[in-house]
């Protein structure tokens, strides 16, 4: 019998699901996104600007950046479960990773309603 110390573990379904979710939403957006910048062929700043204007892209953007961020956080928080053994470290890991994304959460934010 394997007695395993978790801290703060995840492993099951619900996570392996939100993994994937979050891949289809970033698959989705990127198809969008190409289609879009397809069909507009962006040339000059205020082109690009003008995407990034309407407010579906605008919020579809926001998603994509909330996905990729929550889909890096199970993978990162996986990684440190496994192989960072001392619980101490582990925990402080984790909480410099929650800071980080949840940094690049809000820069994500501040970048795309400052447009």
């Amino acid at each position: 019998m394997v007695n395993r110390l978790l801290v703060g573990a995840h492993y099951g379904l619900k996570d392996w699901i939100i993994q994937r979710a979050t891949a289809v939403i970033m698959a989705l957006y990127t198809v969008i996104f190409l289609v879009v910048v397809g069909a507009v062929g962006p040339a000059s700043f205020e082109a690009w600007r003008g995407v990034f204007a309407n407010g579906f892209i605008k919020f579809a953007t926001f998603l994509f950046f909330v996905s990729v961020f929550y889909h890096a956080w199970i993978g990162v928080r996986d990684i440190w479960m496994d192989y960072i053994k001392p619980a101490g470290l582990r925990l402080a890991m984790m909480i410099l990773t929650v800071a980080v994304l949840v940094g690049y959460t809000g820069w994500a934010v501040q970048i795309l309603w400052r447009m």
